[in-house]
C-alpha cells in the first residue's frame, strides 16, 4: 500500500469512527456537563462533520475538528492505539491491530 492508499485507508476508519457515537468514544467533563439538547447537538456536530481543510486536516487523516454548539467551542480528535490501549497503534490503518478513541471536548480543555 502506497502513502496515499495508506491515508485514505485511516480517512475511511476515522469516518466510520465518527459516524458510531458511543463505541470508542470518550467525552471530557465539560462535554458531560452541557445540557442534553447541547450535547445531542454536540454529537450530530461530529458525526455530521465535513469541513476539512488545510488548517485542521493537513494529513489527510480527518482525525480532527473544530466546531461551535451554543456560543462553546468544542475540539473532537481521533487518536491511534493498540489493542490493548497501551501504546500508540503499530498501523492505524489496520483495524485489526488499532483502536480508535475519539475524544470530544471543550475547547479549554485542551
Amino acid at each position: 500500500m502506497n502513502q496515499d492508499e495508506h491515508t485514505a485507508a485511516i480517512a475511511v476508519l476515522n469516518d466510520a469512527c465518527r459516524a458510531e457515537p458511543g463505541a470508542g468514544w470518550t467525552l471530557t467533563p465539560g462535554v458531560q456537563a452541557l445540557s442534553k439538547s447541547g450535547l445531542a447537538q454536540a454529537v450530530a456536530a461530529v458525526t455530521d462533520f465535513s469541513d476539512f481543510s488545510e488548517s485542521n486536516n493537513p494529513h489527510g487523516e480527518r482525525d480532527f475538528g473544530t466546531f461551535e454548539v451554543g456560543g462553546a467551542r468544542l475540539f473532537w480528535k481521533i487518536d491511534y492505539y493498540d489493542l490493548d490501549l497501551c501504546m500508540a497503534s503499530p498501523d492505524p490503518a489496520d483495524p485489526a491491530v488499532t483502536k480508535r478513541v475519539l475524544t470530544l471536548m471543550l475547547a479549554e480543555e485542551y
